[in-house]
């Protein structure tokens, strides 16, 4: 069998998708990965993938740009014979779908992890696309061999109420899942090197709706505190989505000295062991990669009362939510976890316990293979 992978970033692929990936070629099926061009892509290569660069511009709204990229889809799919088509998120898998639905493919998987922009945002352009999308959504999402991969029960219920799928072709799977074997709490030796200061990060693509200004004003109303804790940023902005926050502000928050940005990190494991405590202040999420892997490293986390956060944690229970938008509530809950160390090791131990039980993704890779298996029996 041949499952197309179908993404729209490289990185996104190697990041979040490569244990799925694996699984499909150690079972002895073959695997085509596709995105728009990066450097990812040869990273993919280098470890033995096919990867094909598609013609892709993520915040392309030109008709003839996009029509020429479901055309290109089509007659890849074709041209490679694929069996299974899987998209992630909005656009991938609406075109996805389509341009498998155009070539004769019935068996297609949607996976989308959030509601993106176009439903997040009260932007005009946002607002003009929101009926465009649902249309487009509800023609990918139909047929008996269609399946939607949802990553949080929020969304089920979303997608239920705007009739965009019956709701007996819905997959309930939490996220991409987390290497629980990789993500470990820190030895005494790999604990937070400075004692005197307590570490706090917000590790994610850095756009406006992952609440990074909220995340800011908190370190200005603790700065303003006199208390010893630091914020960090680890990630970078996202070109291609409209939300992102311009790498000058970025820089400007830097030369202000509230935040430290660390861009781009490789060794996320190490990065966690280095801290005390992750900050994610969300509007909205899928599943939140960054807060299921600081999870696994038994780190306390503050998040947001959202969906998609507050399927990671329950509050006071495995770390602490507070309502969106409010750098006010944010500052008190980063203070409280300052000042409480038995909260943090509580709150760090339960977060371990639910990241191995539930998000491992071993888990997550089976289920997945099994709404395959629904749609071509024996796979």
């Amino acid at each position: 069998m041949k499952v197309l992978l179908f993404a729209n970033t490289e990185w996104y692929l190697f990041n979040f998708r490569l244990s799925l990936a694996r699984a499909l070629r150690d079972a002895g099926h073959e695997v085509l990965l596709v995105s728009p061009p990066g450097p990812y892509g040869q990273k993919l290569r280098d470890i033995g993938f096919r990867w094909e660069s598609a013609p892709m511009v993520r915040r392309s709204l030109n008709p003839l740009r996009e029509f020429a990229l479901v055309q290109w889809l089509r007659r890849l799919i074709a041209r490679e014979q694929v069996d299974l088509v899987h998209g992630f998120t909005i656009k991938c898998a609406v075109y996805g779908s389509i341009a498998a639905r155009l070539a004769g493919i019935p068996a297609r998987v949607n996976a989308v992890a959030g509601m993106g922009y176009v439903f997040t945002s009260n932007e005009p352009r946002a607002l003009v696309l929101r009926p465009i999308i649902r249309n487009l959504l509800r023609f990918a999402l139909d047929g008996e061999g269609a399946r939607l991969i949802l990553q949080n029960p929020d969304d089920v219920d979303l997608f239920a109420r705007a009739r965009l799928v019956k709701p007996e072709r819905v997959r309930l799977i939490p996220g991409s899942g987390v290497d629980c074997s990789r993500f470990t709490p820190p030895t005494g030796e790999a604990a937070p090197a400075s004692k005197d200061r307590f570490r706090v990060l917000l590790p994610a693509r850095l756009l406006w709706d992952k609440g990074v200004a909220e995340y800011v004003d908190a370190g200005r109303q603790v700065r303003a505190a006199g208390l010893p804790i630091d914020f960090l940023l680890a990630g970078d902005p996202d070109p291609g989505n409209p939300a992102a926050v311009p790498e000058a502000v970025i820089k400007g928050w830097v030369a202000e000295g509230v935040v430290e940005w660390l861009g781009h990190v490789h060794d996320m494991p190490g990065l966690f062991h280095s801290v005390d405590a992750v900050v994610l202040p969300s509007y909205r999420e899928g599943l939140p990669k960054g807060l299921i892997e600081a999870a696994a490293c038994g780190l306390p986390i503050v998040t947001t009362d959202v969906p998609g956060c507050r399927e990671v944690v329950t509050d006071d229970v495995d770390g602490l939510l507070v309502p969106a938008r409010n750098a006010t509530a944010l500052a008190a809950a980063i203070v409280r976890l300052h000042a409480e160390p038995a909260l943090r090791k509580r709150v760090g131990a339960a977060a371990r316990a639910k990241a191995v039980a539930e998000f491992d993704e071993q888990r997550v890779v089976e289920r997945t293979l099994g709404v395959y298996r629904e749609l071509i029996p024996g796979l």
